[in-house]
């Protein structure tokens, strides 16, 4: 096929019968990853290009800059998202980029992250808040330690939904038992991980087959959708399980007739009224008023900036969390948590670092002890942690540390680990689960929840047996209805 008529290709207009469809107005936040050479910021200038999200003047200069650099005539797409001097001089990404284009379907938020090794944080800082990954992989080299590693990193940070872009199909003379092969062999890794929702799509990202429209005339055995039909038809990441969370940023005090406690809300609903409890203190109170920058409002959910006010003067710090009272997060001085190593001196054993989670920075001191092993997709036992390890550790604490589950609450569950000698950033990671003394997770398993009242409750837990054993004790103040609901629960 001609040069000219494989432009022609990419720019056809979509099928005139498509049956029309309700605008989501919600925009999907997606990230491109892969190895080194995969074609991530060709694919995302293409997705652009067709879109009709370069202006004229973007376009324009995308032309001067790009020259005649390859056999078709077309713009270097990867200039669009390329800014940096040193990406443009080496051909390389090294930043995360962020790009916002629509569809009538849809609006897309995409980041293109970097694919070399040393860049793998980049990539990590990308994912954390993507509803999708589209992973890409050369038709002709197939899956490669780095895009097993991305793969792992997505998965990590709660991504379940990947497309997997088998790019540069062309220069296999659009090989279906290639592409066939590639998309067996990682959807048995996906499997591994645990994301069952995967979409493999023969594609050129610089010829634009399969990306915005339809590839069939070069690729008539594969009948499945484009990259754009998937992304509009992808949903959002689920909410989280978890309660009101209020980490606080701010106590504000313009007068002594207020007081309030700034913050984003992290999880769940508030409303005035409801009861609320202060962690890790456990002073209770209820809501009184939610304050914005100009209103007064009935409510606030995730994702909120607000003040708020409550109906008692309690003792409140920046660092602390306000919480739902009859759903509270876990609190002690152990925990189990995977991270990302980002820093080439990796993760020292048994070093005390500064762990920093929202608005809280506590020292904690890290315990490696396993390490995935990528080629074998096994999790090896580990004494250290390298540069671009992903691992399991054991996080113990000086004072109490207030989390969720990442599972449950993205927000509340990550965290970033600083070396105070260098306030370098050297890991990202989760928590899992809270552990006992003994290793032992947070399940009912083993443990025996009572219900007391306050006054008894904190008489106990001053006693010399459970003060020595704190962190094994998990204390909620919660309702008198909402205890017997629990120990009712329990019984059946």
């Amino acid at each position: 096929m001609t040069a000219a008529a494989n432009t022609a290709l990419a720019t056809e207009a979509p099928h005139a019968d498509a049956a029309p469809v309700t605008r989501d107005s919600r925009p999907l936040r997606l990230i491109t990853c892969g190895s080194v050479d995969d074609g991530k910021s060709t694919l995302i200038g293409r997705l652009l290009w067709d879109t009709k999200a370069v202006k004229e003047d973007q376009a324009a200069a995308l032309n001067r800059d790009s020259g005649s650099q390859n056999d078709l005539g077309l713009p270097d797409f990867a200039l669009l998202l390329d800014g940096l001097q040193a990406e443009r001089e080496q051909g390389i990404t090294i930043d995360v980029a962020y790009r916002y284009f629509s569809t009538d379907r849809r609006s897309f938020i995409v980041a293109d992250t970097p694919g070399h090794e040393q860049y793998t944080r980049n990539m990590a800082t990308g994912a954390s808040n993507a509803d999708l990954a589209v992973l890409l992989v050369d038709a002709r080299a197939g899956l490669l330690e780095q895009t097993r590693r991305h793969a792992t990193i997505a998965s990590l940070m709660g991504i379940k939904q990947f497309v997997l872009a088998v790019n540069k199909i062309d220069l296999t003379g659009y090989d279906r038992a290639g592409f066939e092969k590639i998309s067996h062999d990682f959807r048995e890794l996906a499997l591994t991980l645990g994301v069952r929702q995967v979409t493999a799509i023969p594609m050129s990202a610089l010829k634009g087959e399969n990306v915005v429209y339809s590839g069939a005339a070069v690729m008539p055995w594969y009948d499945g959708p484009t990259l754009v039909e998937t992304l509009e038809l992808a949903t959002l990441r689920s909410g989280q399980s978890t309660g009101f969370r209020l980490p606080v940023q701010r106590v504000s005090r313009p007068g002594e007739s207020f007081r309030g406690y700034q913050g984003t809300v992290a999880g769940g609903a508030v409303k005035p009224g409801d009861s609320v409890a202060i962690l890790p203190s456990g002073q209770v109170a209820n809501v009184k008023q939610i304050v914005t920058f100009d209103l007064v409002r009935n409510a606030a959910v995730s994702g909120d900036a607000i003040t708020l006010v409550l109906d008692r003067q309690v003792d409140v710090a920046r660092g602390d969390m306000i919480v739902s009272l009859e759903a509270q997060p876990q609190m002690g001085l152990a925990f189990d948590a995977q991270l990302v190593a980002l820093q080439p001196d990796g993760i020292v054993p048994n070093k005390r670092y500064w762990l920093k989670a929202g608005s809280r920075r506590q020292r904690v001191q890290v315990e490696p002890v396993q390490q995935l092993e990528l080629k074998s997709g096994k999790w090896l036992s580990a004494e250290s942690l390298p540069m671009n390890g992903i691992g399991k550790v054991h996080l113990a604490f000086d004072e109490t540390a207030i989390f969720d589950p990442y599972e449950q609450n993205r927000g509340t569950g990550s965290f970033i680990l600083i070396d105070p000698d260098t306030n370098n950033t050297v890991a990202g990671g989760m928590i899992t689960a809270k552990r006992t003394e003994f290793g032992g997770l947070n399940a009912h398993e083993g443990r025996v929840i009572l219900s007391l009242p306050t006054d008894l409750a904190e008489q106990l837990l001053a006693t010399e047996l459970l003060s020595a054993r704190r962190d094994e004790v998990e204390s909620r103040r919660v309702t008198t209805s909402a205890a017997r609901k629990l120990l009712d629960d329990l019984e059946g």
